[in-house]
């Protein structure tokens, strides 16, 4: 059982200063409610730190222990002392006059167990490695929530390709129709945009997964600290070994945010199909009810909102990138309170990405897909014009030659008002097959072999929409999926073991 002493607030950083910081002041400066998101963060950094200590011999076992415990108060996981005592989260609620989370459990745990034993636990680091150790650990586990959802936004995506492997539709360039194709090759290259956008995020975690702790301000201190030891506590693969680098650089945080806006560009553009294609003008699809709005005065409306949602936190999350690079740019080498200002730029964008995914991952098992309109639209169209012409080129006619010819055929069956399997013999001029080795009336039997399927059985070339290829590259996804997981998985698993051994060694040292 620990005895303690219950003690009044510290004012532990303005030693140098003379003056109290007023309101006004203490508000512009203070960063506490952005800290809410690294709370548990700097609580870890702390255990690593302080058992760090003790085994380097630089603090007393019982100091130790007593600076443990008290982090176990405010980490919700032991009973507090009462006297408003309890978890740090339930603390930061009330008034306050630090100015960020370093400042306030420091200060607790110092109120706590007094100053003998409390104020040894800031012994060998700065609140410049402190800050930048619980960025790295949030957003080291921001990425694995996010690759979570990737993961699952790509399996939707596959799944309803699957189902729709076989569902005709048009493509687009410039928004005009231009091949026949399948729902299923459309969702698919969405798919292959999110492993992508994974494979960005993995690339990065690696970077961002090194600690800064015991670097210092920033340039490092004269106690026997090892660094190594609490970077593996804390589940680092490594160190940030240049003190400097490890305080003052934030490319790590811009390369997250990064990736993030790729990734909210990427679901802007599926959310701007879907928005277009659930038009009336279009009808190739419908939202599920619970996933759109209704007008406030037109009873007949249904409105995309969750996904035009989407396409406005994709420009957020870019503006929260540019802010973050225009910070960036003018500092001096060496920490600057601008860096700051970084925090609430990351959660927002983590915020917005992981609920763009989510939006995404709960539409797409629910879209209502129309075949028929798909379809309708794509015989109505030219969609095959191609297909004769290389119909044309497998008679050894030159490619720009066979262009030519069914461009002009398209010309005048689009004047007409008709299809092009209802052209006659009589409509092939004869001068625009002089010299070729071709007969109208073989013209015309391509022409009326040309279909939307077959043009599609016929598509053979590797990664196109024919049927044969939607087969085999949604068999490779869903394979690729299951590799994923199992080593996101395993990477997760690393981080999370080294954390539960970190909280056996907290709780021997405590109930020693």
């Amino acid at each position: 059982m620990l005895y303690i002493t219950i003690q009044g607030p510290y004012v532990l950083y303005r030693s140098r200063t003379r003056d109290e910081i007023d309101e006004d002041m203490l508000n512009y400066v203070s960063s506490i409610y952005d800290d809410l998101e690294i709370a548990k963060y700097d609580i870890l950094g702390s255990q690593a730190h302080v058992i760090m200590l003790y085994k380097s011999n630089i603090i007393k076992r019982k100091d130790a222990r007593m600076i443990l415990w008290a982090l176990q108060v405010l980490n919700g996981a032991e009973k507090g002392a009462g006297d408003g005592q309890g978890d740090i989260y339930h603390i930061m609620k009330g008034e306050h006059t630090e100015e960020d989370i370093h400042e306030m459990i420091e200060g607790e745990v110092i109120r706590m167990i007094g100053m003998e034993s409390g104020g040894r636990m800031h012994t060998g680091r700065s609140r410049n490695d402190q800050v930048t150790l619980d960025m790295r650990m949030k957003i080291r586990d921001d990425i694995a929530t996010l690759c979570g959802l990737i993961l699952d936004a790509a399996e939707e995506l596959v799944t309803l390709a699957e189902r729709h492997r076989g569902t005709v539709m048009p493509l687009y360039t410039h928004l005009q129709q231009a091949q026949a194709g399948t729902f299923s090759h459309h969702l698919l290259a969405h798919a292959d945009v999110l492993f992508r956008d994974l494979e960005r995020l993995s690339g990065a975690y690696t970077r961002i997964n090194k600690s800064p702790l015991g670097a210092g301000p920033v340039g490092g201190t004269s106690l026997n600290i090892n660094r190594r030891m609490t970077a593996e506590m804390l589940g680092f693969s490594g160190i940030v070994e240049n003190s400097i680098d490890a305080t003052s650089s934030r490319d790590f945080i811009i390369e997250y945010m990064a990736a993030l806006a790729i990734l909210m560009t990427n679901m802007s553009r599926i959310s701007e199909d879907f928005i277009i294609w659930s038009s009336s003008e279009f009808s190739f699809i419908e939202i599920a009810d619970r996933l759109a709005s209704p007008s406030s005065v037109m009873p007949q409306k249904k409105n995309p909102d969750m996904l035009e949602l989407t396409r406005g936190k994709a420009a957020r999350v870019i503006g929260e990138l540019t802010g973050m690079l225009a910070i960036v740019k003018g500092l001096a080498t060496g920490y600057g309170r601008d860096l700051q200002e970084s925090k609430h730029a990351v959660w927002r964008a983590t915020a917005s990405a992981s609920g763009a995914l989510r939006v995404m991952i709960e539409t797409l098992p629910t879209l209502m897909v129309n075949e028929k309109a798909m379809r309708d639209a794509t015989e109505k169209g030219y969609l095959v014009t191609l297909d004769i012409a290389e119909g044309l080129v497998r008679c050894g006619i030159p490619f720009r030659v066979a262009h030519r010819i069914t461009g002009n055929l398209v010309g005048l069956a689009h004047q007409r008002g008709i299809p092009l399997n209802e052209l006659h013999i009589d409509d092939i001029d004869p001068a625009i097959i002089k010299d070729l080795k071709i007969s109208r009336e073989y013209i015309l039997d391509i022409i009326r072999s040309a279909t939307v399927d077959g043009s599609l059985r016929k598509r053979i070339s590797q990664g196109s929409s024919g049927f044969s290829e939607q087969e085999r590259m949604i068999k490779i996804r869903k394979s690729l999926i299951k590799r994923r997981k199992r080593m996101i998985e395993s990477r997760d698993k690393k981080v999370a073991d080294a954390l539960d051994d970190l909280e056996k060694r907290v709780k021997s040292i405590t109930n020693g």
